[in-house]
């Protein structure tokens, strides 16, 4: 959100209002401890419309952090509230609709999937299974998560998972928060991402030449998404205008 509407969030929230109801009466047992620090109101009061108030905020428990050894080589920020459920804090998210809280407790999964994973007794031809489901999120150039691992530090089935991650997420008609991509506009945002190091170019060329997204669309994707592609492009060659656009470019 713009600093210029937060400033106006700010003033429609100072707008006050009469309670004249008990906020006490039939709550559970935990809101009751929050709300144990702030003496309660004599009714009838004046509140403001919208306010960050200490019961919103919930402590992080130590079983909620990240051990000191990190012994999975953990590099994430941990917020140090479990949750913030202030009004204006929610609502004046600067970027994007999740708060810092929000965002870990979502990116804290591949956490979870790595703890779990690595105490299971996996067979040797299966033993790279933890770190290949673990590091989808990792980027090549270690901006990603929960290890910052650079390129080299991850195995080229590790990479390709990533690749393959992200098309399924981006092409996926099944996330009631999004509209699945068409084939071209998800290709067209992985070669950005290829850019921006945060795929492997190498493979994702590889991704292309092979074939595999287009077995992949026509396997799971809806019709409606199966437009077409400029693979020459995408790989960063220029196109005969003469010859129509083809998958098998």
């Amino acid at each position: 959100m713009a600093q210029e509407r937060i400033a106006r969030l700010a003033t429609i929230a100072a707008r006050t209002w009469m309670r004249t109801l008990d906020d006490r009466l039939g709550i559970s047992y935990a809101e009751q401890q929050r709300k144990a620090g702030t003496p309660a109101a004599i009714l009838p009061v004046a509140e403001a419309l919208l306010a960050d108030k200490p019961e919103h905020l919930f402590p992080r428990r130590p079983q909620d952090r990240l051990s000191d050894d990190k012994p999975w080589g953990f590099r994430m920020a941990v917020p140090a509230l479990l949750y913030n459920r202030g009004e204006l804090y929610n609502l004046a998210v600067e970027r994007g609709t999740l708060s810092e809280e929000e965002r870990y407790k979502i990116n804290e999964h591949i956490v979870q999937t790595l703890i779990m994973l690595s105490q299971l007794p996996f067979p040797k031809h299966l033993s790279q299974v933890p770190e290949i489901a673990g590091g989808h999120h990792e980027k090549m150039d270690a901006s990603g998560y929960p290890r910052r691992l650079t390129r080299a530090q991850m195995s080229p089935l590790a990479r390709m998972m990533a690749i393959a991650d992200i098309f399924e997420a981006l092409t996926a008609i099944d996330r009631p928060y999004k509209k699945g991509k068409t084939l071209s506009e998800a290709l067209a945002i992985m070669s950005r991402m290829q850019d921006e190091q945060r795929i492997d170019p190498e493979l994702f060329a590889l991704f292309l030449r092979s074939g595999v997204y287009l077995d992949y669309a026509q396997r799971f994707m809806q019709a409606q998404q199966l437009d077409l592609v400029d693979i020459a492009s995408l790989l960063g060659r220029p196109r005969n205008p003469q010859q129509p656009f083809d998958h098998s470019t």
